[in-house]
């Protein structure tokens, strides 16, 4: 009853099996590793973690805490289960009605029950075991006698016709127990450093674990707040869009009006002059003559206020030509709303504008011309022979004027299709002398190199080669210095993340760029670099 009171105490509540390498929550309950990660993980999506047993919740993803005596517990009720199971070999002795076996004499060549046991003799020679089906494994083949021995030299075990007259004469011998709790103590260290190995990869896939639910909140924030981005500007645009067509749609209005009362007018000018003019057809067309001179003077047809006729219709032509056009100054300034917008949401999405970056010639090293325009690195076989100081380097490399110590910034450059460069930041604190200066080969700089056609990103003079070529020569450095990330990307259409570097940064981050130059074919291949604005 107690065994079976121990054993409920000893089973996962999730798989309802006797703990394996068991944890415990911060709560206190237990649980199988596996059992308990698999639950956590159908768990982040929600945001919010629990216990399955008490449902006590966590803000973030509990900590999973070996329970080492818990492990050790259950490790020896496993042992004590197993010799109590039922063998399927029973005592030699009890005749009567069959029980199971519980040991086995070599020398008697019996099995035991626990009462036949007690009664057992205790002298040396009476080996027990086990009990076993398999007692053949336990008699030298060749002489059929108990194996006692065991021959270091040989590794293997012997009986003492072995060692006295067999081919094992002469030979290094211990007693089985003393060369089993020698292998034992072996087994005991390579068990030991197969947990260790165990447990740093079990903290290793706690780390990516932890890294892939980190990596998926934040794929659904920032997809959370481009769909909110995407959502204002279409908002926007419809609402820039409504505006405009309203305003067309009123000028259209306004002139339409304008236009049809104009229209109007010059209709009912038209209309007076085709009377007036079939009036002077039917004088023309008379025989009578006196009737003929009787009619008002052709001149005194027409109205006094329209003597003017030509210059009128100039004045309606004037109206029309006033009234012909739109007024796209009103239009175009609602439209210039959009740019607005579309800046706004520019530095929302990315960054501020470009960082003006300025090449500082005080760390420039004597084989690097610097462009008047502090803008381009290109290598020179002139020595520029300027002064040494401290600050400047000793190869051909140079920082940038300007350091970076919080927020969001990017910067463009252009390398040539020839010889080898390197681009990057660095701390300025970084040596000035020897290889280990060059951006990349320290701790205090990333860079991303340029050699024989191949791109490779260095730090800390471990260097990760880019599977893709760069074709285009142009790369964008983007730093978010409060996030820790240096990120690389080729400018091209659409532009391609190369790759990112994170960091805890502790110093001042300035550009920095570094010119090889080659020899090919009997003459220098010159290098360059150039930030672009």
């Amino acid at each position: 009853m107690a065994s079976a009171d121990l054993n409920d105490e000893l089973l996962c509540s999730i798989c309802l099996s006797i703990f394996k390498d068991p944890v415990t929550l911060r709560c206190g309950h237990n649980f199988c590793r596996v059992c308990i990660d698999r639950v956590l993980d159908t768990q982040d999506g929600s945001g919010v973690y629990s216990c399955p047993e008490c449902r006590e919740e966590f803000q973030e993803r509990p900590a999973l805490m070996r329970n080492i005596n818990l492990h050790n517990v259950t490790e020896r009720f496993m042992i004590t289960q197993q010799e109590q199971k039922i063998t399927g070999i029973y005592c030699t002795y009890c005749v009567d009605s069959p029980v199971p076996a519980v040991r086995y004499c070599l020398h008697c060549e019996a099995s035991l029950c626990e009462k036949h046991l007690r009664a057992h003799s205790k002298s040396p020679e009476h080996v027990l075991s086990d009990p076993s089906t398999s007692l053949e494994k336990r008699k030298c083949s060749v002489h059929k006698k108990i194996l006692e021995y065991y021959c270091t030299e040989d590794a293997a075990c012997i009986c003492v016709f072995c060692s006295l007259i067999g081919k094992h004469k002469g030979h290094k011998m211990e007693s089985l127990d003393e060369a089993s709790e020698n292998k034992k103590k072996k087994l005991r260290n390579v068990l030991q450093k197969l947990t260790t190995k165990r447990e740093k990869t079990e903290e290793r896939v706690r780390s990516l674990k932890e890294r892939r639910r980190k990596a998926q909140e934040k794929a659904a924030g920032e997809a959370e707040r481009v769909t909110a981005l995407c959502t204002d500007i279409r908002r926007r645009v419809d609402d820039l869009e409504k505006k405009v067509l309203s305003e067309i749609s009123r000028q259209e209005k306004e002139e339409s009006l304008s236009l049809s009362a104009l229209i109007h007018q010059l209709e009912i000018k038209k209309d007076e002059l085709s009377r007036k003019m079939r009036h002077i057809e039917e004088l023309c067309n008379m025989t009578d003559p006196l009737t003929v001179l009787q009619e008002p003077d052709t001149g005194d047809l027409c109205d006094p206020e329209e003597e003017g006729g030509d210059e009128d219709t100039g004045g309606h032509d004037k109206q029309l030509h006033d009234g012909d056009d739109l007024d796209v100054t009103v239009i175009s300034h609602t439209l210039h709303t959009l740019c607005e917008v579309i800046t706004g949401i520019r530095r929302g999405i990315y960054v501020q504008d470009p960082a003006d970056i300025l090449l500082d010639v005080n760390t420039a090293g004597n084989d690097l011309l610097i462009s008047d325009d502090l803008k381009t690195a290109t290598w020179t076989q002139n020595n520029q022979n300027r002064p040494e100081t401290a600050e400047r380097f000793q190869y051909n490399q140079v920082m940038s004027r300007r350091g970076f110590t919080s927020g969001r910034h990017y910067w463009d450059v252009e390398g040539s299709r020839s010889g080898g460069w390197r681009v990057g930041m660095c701390y300025p604190s970084i040596d000035r002398r020897g290889e280990e200066s060059l951006i990349g080969n320290n701790n205090k700089s990333w860079s991303l190199r340029r050699y024989n056609n191949q791109y490779s990103v260095i730090h800390d003079s471990i260097e990760i080669q880019l599977p893709n070529k760069i074709s285009s020569g142009r790369v964008r450095i983007c730093l978010d210095y409060g996030a820790g990330q240096l990120s690389f990307y080729e400018l091209c259409d659409p532009i391609r993340h190369l790759h990112t570097f994170t960091a805890a940064f502790s110093e001042p981050l300035h550009a920095a760029l570094c010119v090889f130059w080659m020899y090919n074919d009997g003459h220098y291949i010159d290098s360059w670099v150039k930030i672009r604005t």
